[in-house]
């Protein structure tokens, strides 16, 4: 767990929580689910001693559980988000394999692992709680962000700390969103590498539990993006119930902070509509596997007509010369079987040369 006091341009960590609140600036409060189990009861205290109220049970329960979807709730002292995070595991970005079967066994582990953990913020008016899964890079990542601004030595994004726990959340909330653009790079390249599979013409394709993992894959991923998009679209309509302030400074801070919402729900759109087109792409990667398994069928199909077509009439003349009758023509000849012959040859090509003229033979059609 860690703790720390934002306030202006400093950006301190703490090495505990403070006895009371700091007259200026925030606290942001950050522990792994497994500490905050342990402490909750410690951080309660904290903030009764504070005059912030106190965590719900339910929305305690929630904090602490791992499976749970994103929603958005909130009290008359504190709104809480639940976001899921999505992002590739450590070790699923290692270079593909260079064999057919090594890059299908890379798309089932990738498919299959995907990291889709909850994180918890309880924002209140002067204290960010963040309760983490165990590993999450997050809080290290916004440590090391937020120490960099005040160093002036961070290039990429915001240039100044931020102003409220409402605000860190949306930039954390944000940062999550973004990071799926890791992983869908990952996930569209092992999808391409399945379709790829599912089209080979000169091979078998026989991997359906890996096809059936990347569909309930895109799946769960379309149903988080839209449980995500609910709890953000929540927190908005929250967000423009909040009390009108006369004080010009905290009209702009609201506003900025319904700019950043806005700008976090358009960004889960578009994870959603890139999800969406997965699943469209996978599913017509299977259509077209199975058209072209019918096509191929019925091409053999359609050769093995035509060579029946072919050998028909001849088996009809070697039927007719088998009969046991004395009066059949040519069979007291000496010539009889190479005029016999002659003519089952010649009908034999002309009727392949007329169904390779149709286009009935051969393997364009």
């Amino acid at each position: 767990m860690r703790f720390f006091h934002i306030q202006g341009e400093r950006f301190i960590e703490l090495a505990q929580l403070p006895a009371d609140l700091p007259a200026a600036g925030f606290l942001w409060a950050s522990y792994e689910r497994g500490e905050f189990d342990q402490h909750y009861g410690e951080f309660q205290q904290h903030l009764q001693r504070w005059d912030c109220g106190q965590l719900v049970d339910l929305h305690t329960a929630d904090l602490l559980n791992k499976q749970l979807p994103s929603n958005f709730d909130y009290t008359s002292w504190y709104d809480l988000l639940i976001f899921t995070r999505l992002a590739a595991l450590p070790g699923l970005e290692e270079r593909p394999a260079d064999d057919e079967a090594g890059r299908l066994a890379a798309a089932q582990a990738a498919f299959a692992a995907i990291e889709t953990s909850p994180l918890g913020f309880a924002v209140f008016d002067h204290v960010l709680l963040t309760v983490h899964p165990e590993g999450c890079p997050v809080r290290e990542f916004f440590a090391g962000k937020l120490g960099q601004l005040t160093e002036g030595r961070d290039l990429r994004g915001s240039a100044r700390l931020p102003t409220s726990p409402a605000e860190l959340m949306l930039r954390m909330v944000n940062h999550l969103v973004d990071s799926y653009l890791e992983l869908r790079r990952l996930l569209t390249r092992h999808l391409g590498t399945l379709q790829r599979a599912l089209m080979e013409g000169n091979s078998h394709f026989d991997n359906w539990p890996l096809l059936l993992t990347a569909r309930d894959t895109l799946h769960r991923l379309e149903e988080i993006s839209e449980d995500q998009r609910s709890a953000v679209q929540e927190w908005i309509d929250a967000l423009d119930e909040w009390p009108v302030s006369i004080d010009p400074a905290v009209q702009r801070d609201r506003e900025l902070l319904r700019v950043r919402s806005r700008d976090v729900l358009e960004h889960i759109e578009r994870v959603l509509t890139h999800v969406r087109r997965l699943e469209s792409s996978s599913e017509a990667a299977v259509q077209m596997h199975f058209s072209a398994l019918g096509h191929r069928t019925n091409a053999i199909m359609r050769t093995l007509t035509v060579l029946t077509a072919i050998f028909l009439p001849l088996n009809l003349i070697t039927g007719i010369f088998g009969m046991n009758f004395d009066g059949l023509p040519l069979i007291h000849k000496a010539a009889g079987f190479w005029i016999a012959f002659g003519l089952m040859l010649t009908l034999g090509l002309g009727l392949g040369l007329y169904f390779w003229r149709k286009r009935y033979l051969g393997t364009r059609h």
